[in-house]
C-alpha cells in the first residue's frame, strides 16, 4: 500500500504568502524524486536541489546542511518519504524554497501518482503573480500574472515592513544586485585604520546571518564612518544594494565563498519585526571529540567555565603592537576540559566570577594544539553567555548534580602532537635514557618529545640573565626599536642539570621556563644575585629538587668542533597532583593494572 502524502501542498507551497509563518512552520509528508548536489561551498558545507512531490505536483527545493547532517547519512534518497518544513523567499521577484528540516519517513521502491511539473516553462522556480494569496481547492497551480507592454512589474513585496525581494544570504552572487536581505548582525569589529607607503585609510566588517547562511561585509574609509555606528551586534537588519564579490578567504573564516563590500548606496535599515527573525545556528562539537577535527580548524563547542585565568598581554613580534588575552578552562558532559583563549576586547570586557560558572556557546572557534588540544576565539567568532538553548539547560543541570564533583581529561595531557613541538604530552613521555638510546636529534630535523624529571643542578659558570629591549625583547641597544633604554629588561637564559630513574641530561630554557622554576621575574633574579654570594646560593639550592613535566626538542649543533645534542624546553609545567593521581587510578584500571596482559 502506498504511503499517504499530504496531498496539494506543493501548489500551497507556491501560491501562500512567506509571511503566513502558520503554514511554514509545520511538516509536510512528501516524496522525494530527485537530489542534485550543486556548488559545494568551500567551506564545507554541502549543497543540493531536491524535487518534491505530493503525489499531484512536483517541485523544486534547495537544502544545505553540514556533511554529518547531509541527506544522504540521514538515509534519505530516491522515492524516499520524508516529513519536511519549508520556507520561502523572493529572488528576483521568483519564489525560492528551501528546505529548513526533512526527516525520513520510509523507502518506498517507486513513484507515487503521475505528478505534474508546477513550473511548466522549465524553470526553477515562476515569476512571482497575483495577489500572492492561498491557492483554491483546485489542484491546478494559478496562472502567473502577464505584464502588459510597457507596464513595469512590481516586485514582491515580503515581510510585514514591506521590503522587497527578501533574499536568503546562501543565495547570493555577483550576477544579481536587486536584492535585500534580512540578517542579524552577528559579530562586528573595531574601526580598524591603516597607513602605509599607497595611503591611508579606515575599515570595519560585520558578519550578517539568516537562516540560510552567514557573509561577512565590510566597509572603507568615508562608509565605515557613516556605516559604523548603524551596526550593533545582536540586532536584525535589512540590508541591500552592495556589491558581492569573492570571499578574500585569508581575511576571514566566514563559511561562505562570496562576501559583501558596503558602498555609498548601501541601504541599512534596523528590523523592528518581532517574528521570523534569524536566530545564530550552531552545530557543537564535544569536547572529548576535538582530537578528530584537524588542527586550524574552526568549530563550535557549548561549555561550562570551570576556571578564569587572569587577563595578560602579548606582544607582536610582527606589528609590535601588545594584545590583551585571558584563557577560560571549559568541562562539559563528555568528561573532558579544555583551554580557550579570549584575546582583544573579549578578553577585557569578561567580568563572569569563576564562581558564576557561566554557561557560553562559541561559534567558530579555532582549533588548536598546543600543550594538546586547545581553543582559541578568532575575529569572526561568536560567544553568547548563557544562551536560551536546551543544551544550556541540560549542560547546567548536569553540572550541579554530579558534574561539579567530576574528574575532567584535560587535552593538555591525552591531545596534540609531539612532533608539532606542542606542549607536554603524556602518551608519549620518554625517559632520559629512551631519548638517548634513539638518538633523538642526531638526524638533520629537530626532533620532539616529552619527559618528567627532577631539576638535580642549576649552572651557575654562567650568565643567568641578559638585558632585553623591553618591546621587541632582543638585545638592550636594540637596532631593531632604534633605541637604547636605561633600565632594560632582563630575561633569563639558563642551563639546569636533570634526572629521572633512568639517566640524567642538561636541558636548555629561556625566560618562561626561569619564571616557572625561580617564580620571579628576569629584573627581580638579578637583584637577588646582588644580595651577596651566601643568599643566592641558597635560593638556587632552593630551586633544586623539584619535578615537573617537560616539552622538549632535540636538536643536533657545533660548538668548537664538537657536534652534540642540545635539548631545549619548550614548556614547563609544575606536577598537578590530583591529576598525577588520577592517571594512576586510571592505569590501574586498565587491563595492565589488572594484570590481564602479563
Amino acid at each position: 500500500m502506498a504511503p499517504t502524502l499530504d496531498s496539494g501542498i506543493a501548489t500551497r507551497l507556491y501560491s501562500t504568502s512567506p509571511d503566513d509563518t502558520e503554514f511554514f512552520d509545520q511538516h509536510y509528508v512528501l516524496q522525494v524524486l530527485g537530489i542534485k548536489e550543486v556548488n559545494q561551498a568551500k567551506s564545507g558545507m554541502l549543497r543540493c536541489r531536491i524535487i518534491l512531490s505530493d503525489g499531484l505536483q512536483y517541485l523544486q527545493a534547495m537544502h544545505t546542511s553540514t556533511p554529518e547532517e547531509s541527506v544522504a547519512k540521514r538515509g534519505i534518497e530516491k522515492w524516499s518519504i520524508v516529513r519536511a518544513k519549508l520556507s520561502c523567499s523572493f529572488v528576483q521577484e521568483k519564489r525560492l524554497l528551501v528546505i529548513s528540516d526533512v526527516e525520513f519517513v520510509e523507502q518506498h521502491s517507486e513513484k507515487i501518482g503521475d505528478p505534474a511539473n508546477l513550473n511548466k516553462s522549465g524553470d526553477d522556480s515562476p515569476a512571482v503573480g497575483g495577489d500572492n494569496k492561498p491557492a483554491s481547492s483546485s489542484n491546478a497551480p494559478q496562472a502567473p500574472a502577464q505584464t502588459k507592454p510597457g507596464q513595469q512589474k512590481q516586485p514582491q513585496r515580503a515581510g510585514s515592513s514591506g521590503h522587497r525581494n527578501i533574499h536568503p544570504i546562501e543565495g547570493l552572487s555577483p550576477y544579481g544586485n536587486s536584492w535585500t536581505i534580512k540578517a542579524r548582525c552577528t559579530q562586528k569589529t573595531e574601526m580598524k585604520e591603516w597607513a602605509n607607503a599607497r595611503g591611508d585609510g579606515k575599515l570595519f566588517s560585520v558578519t550578517l546571518m539568516d537562516e540560510t547562511g552567514e557573509i561577512r561585509g565590510t566597509a572603507f574609509n568615508t562608509v565605515a564612518e557613516a556605516l559604523y555606528q548603524k551596526f550593533h551586534e545582536d540586532k536584525v537588519y535589512f540590508v541591500s544594494k552592495a556589491r558581492v564579490n569573492l570571499a578574500k578567504k585569508q581575511f576571514s573564516n566566514v563559511a561562505n565563498d562570496y562576501e559583501l563590500s558596503f558602498d555609498q548606496k548601501t541601504e541599512v535599515e534596523e528590523c523592528k519585526e518581532t517574528t521570523n527573525l534569524p536566530m545564530i545556528k550552531y552545530n557543537f562539537t564535544s569536547l572529548d571529540k576535538l582530537n578528530d577535527i584537524s588542527k586550524d580548524a574552526t568549530c563550535d563547542v557549548l561549555g561550562l567555565v570551570k576556571e578564569v585565568g587572569s587577563i595578560g598581554e602579548i606582544t607582536s613580534k610582527a606589528t609590535q603592537r601588545t594584545t590583551k588575552k585571558r584563557e577560560l578552562t571549559l568541562v562539559d558532559e563528555s568528561g573532558f576540559s579544555v583551554r580557550l583563549t579570549l584575546w582583544g576586547k573579549h578578553a577585557e570586557n569578561y567580568d563572569h566570577a569563576e564562581a558564576d560558572r557561566p554557561v557560553i556557546a562559541f561559534k567558530g572557534v579555532r582549533v588548536g594544539d598546543f600543550g594538546g588540544r586547545s581553543l582559541s576565539m578568532v575575529a569572526s567568532s561568536i560567544m553568547t553567555v548563557n544562551p536560551d538553548l536546551p543544551q544550556v539547560y541540560q549542560l547546567r543541570g548536569w553540572f550541579d548534580g554530579e558534574g561539579k564533583d567530576a574528574t575532567f581529561n584535560a587535552h593538555s595531557r591525552v591531545g596534540g602532537s609531539s612532533g608539532m613541538g606542542g606542549g607536554f604530552n603524556r602518551n608519549e613521555m620518554k625517559s632520559i635514557n629512551e631519548v638517548k638510546e634513539a638518538e633523538m636529534g642526531q638526524s638533520d630535523k629537530v626532533e620532539f618529545f616529552s619527559s618528567r624529571a627532577t631539576i638535580m643542578h642549576i649552572k651557575n659558570t654562567g650568565p643567568f640573565t641578559y638585558p632585553a629591549c623591553g618591546t621587541c625583547q632582543k638585545k638592550w641597544r636594540c637596532d631593531k626599536c632604534n633605541k637604547s633604554m636605561s633600565t632594560p629588561e632582563y630575561r633569563y637564559i639558563l642551563s639546569i642539570a636533570v634526572a629521572d630513574w633512568s639517566g640524567q641530561a642538561w636541558y636548555n630554557g629561556f625566560n618562561d621556563v626561569g619564571q616557572e622554576v625561580f617564580g620571579i621575574t628576569g629584573n627581580e633574579f638579578v637583584e637577588k644575585q646582588a644580595e651577596g654570594d651566601a643568599p643566592f646560593n641558597a635560593f638556587l639550592q632552593k630551586a633544586c629538587g623539584r619535578a615537573y613535566n617537560f616539552a622538549c626538542r632535540a636538536k643536533q649543533d657545533s660548538w668548537n668542533d664538537t657536534v652534540r645534542v642540545r635539548y631545549g624546553i619548550s614548556r614547563i609545567q609544575k606536577l598537578d597532583m590530583k591529576e598525577e593521581c588520577n592517571v594512576l587510578i586510571d592505569l590501574l584500571n586498565t587491563p595492565w593494572g589488572k594484570g590481564q596482559d602479563r
